[in-house]
Order: structure tokens, then sequence, then C-alpha cells
């Protein structure tokens, strides 16, 4: 198994993988220190992208904001990699093929990334990334959806590095008054087709799109091995909240994670587009 995924292993409980839009404020990486202080296992890092065609309108108008204050990936790069001194959570950047492909695995390494997810690199064409990325050190975790057929999820399941990142429905990123039906049902079916299904080879599984609120979590985490929150934590930053405010946003889906059930811990409302 691979650092990551050893890592996430060994953290012994539902895994939590709050995202942050890189460049989305002035101070974003501060956003960065309270996901790890609010107890993520892991942080995703979204590289903004003018053509971002697997996000919903939040982080859409996220990397559209970051885009519009300057915000470059070399910047971008340069923050993480100081935030890499002092943030001790494995970070994993998600950006699309044309940017993976052009910055190349080992700048990404250099900069202290340890995953990569790449939503919309086809699995027949993965093989050279996959390849460099495990030469720089670099998981490349690939993404499950309900409609992969078994044949194809055997794949996913055996060249996923870190964890396979379960799509709970099928559509764009964005928040959902409920967690699909349908991810419960991909959990146990990712599960079920790895290399290892009862042992300790075998991959998390965490669902993501749509997980919005402590319940979600705590409802996603009971089915597979934990959740990422994306557009739920976006909007609030879109919407202005501090890094302070992420941080009991994030507090209330770890808390909830770890009870297994909503835990009642208030998780402020902000104004904002919800799709």
């Amino acid at each position: 198994m691979s650092t990551l995924g050893a890592t996430l292993r060994a953290a012994g409980r539902p895994l939590l993988i709050p995202y942050v839009t890189g460049g989305l404020t002035a101070g974003w990486a501060d956003h960065l220190d309270a996901c790890q202080d609010a107890g993520a296992d892991a942080i995703e890092i979204g590289l903004p992208f003018s053509d971002p065609m697997l996000d919903g309108t939040t982080i859409q108008q996220a990397s559209d904001r970051a885009l519009a204050r300057g915000a470059t990936v070399g910047g971008i790069l340069a923050d993480i990699e100081a935030a890499s001194r002092r943030v001790s959570v494995p970070l994993i950047v998600m950006t699309y093929a044309n940017l993976a492909l052009r910055l190349g695995a080992p700048r990404l390494a250099a900069a202290g990334v340890r995953g990569l997810i790449v939503p919309d690199l086809p699995l027949e064409e993965s093989a050279p990334l996959e390849a460099a990325a495990a030469g720089a050190g670099i998981d490349l975790i690939l993404l499950a959806a309900p409609s992969t057929p078994d044949d194809r999820l055997r794949q996913i399941c055996r060249r996923s590095r870190g964890f396979v990142y379960a799509v709970s429905v099928m559509g764009t990123t964005g928040e959902r008054d409920t967690l699909p039906a349908t991810a419960v049902e991909l959990v146990r079916r990712v599960k079920r087709l790895q290399p290892d299904p009862d042992g300790p080879e075998r991959l998390p599984v965490l669902i993501g799109f749509g997980v919005s609120t402590p319940e979600h979590a705590a409802e996603a985490g009971r089915a597979g091995d934990g959740v990422i929150v994306a557009s739920a934590l976006m909007r609030r930053v879109l919407d202005g909240a501090t890094p302070d405010d992420l941080r009991v946003a994030v507090a209330a889906l770890r808390t909830a994670l770890d009870l297994g059930v909503s835990s009642g811990t208030p998780y402020a409302e902000v104004s904002g587009d919800r799709r």
C-alpha cells in the first residue's frame, strides 16, 4: 500500500477530506491550517481551471473568483510548498488533465503534494501519468461512478492509489438535500471488487459529490470509509467565511463522522447559492 493509503488507514477512524480552492482568497492557505486543526485526515486542493467540466456552480464560482483575483498555478504551488512545511496531513491536488499533464508529477511532488485527482483523464489514457506520479511519490487517485461496470471497477480498484474516490451521483459537484442512495450501493461494489476486499491492503473508499451536512457525512461514513466535502465548504468561503468559520464547519463534520450520527453541533448556515 502507498504511503498515502497507509497514512489514511492508520487514522483508524472515518476519514474526512475537506476541499479548498487554491487562490480563492488572499490568505487561502490559512484555510488549510483550519481544516487540519478541525480534524481533517487529508486536504484536497483544487487548482482553478477555466473549464471545470465536472464542477458545479459553487466550485466554478470559486475557480472564477480565484482566477479573477490573479491566482496562478505557480503561485498556488508556492503556497502549497510553504504550507506543506507546517501542515502535517497529506495534501492532495485535484485538477484537470490539461494542467496535470503540463505541470508534470515531479513539479507537484516538489511542492509537497502527495496525491493527485484528475477527473477528466480517461482510464485508458492514464498509464503515463500513473507511472510518472508513482515515480515522483504521488498517489494517482481514481474515481468510480455509479454507472461504472464491474469489469472497469475492478481495474480502478487495482490501479487507484491512496483511496478510491466514489462519486455519489451521476452529475456535477454541488450541495444536495440528501445523500444519493447510489452512493451506498457504489461503496458496496467498490469494497467487494477490490483485490483484497477483506484484508489489510483494501483501499479506503471515500464518498464525494453532494456531501453537504454533518448528517450526510455521518451517513456516508457508516457506508464507506469517509467523505470528501467541497461545495458546502467553499460556498461558505465565497459568502465570506473566515478560516475560523471554516474550522467550525469542518469540526462539525469531524464530530458527526466520529459519532456516526449527527452530533447536533450547530453547522452555521449562511445565505448563498446552494447549487
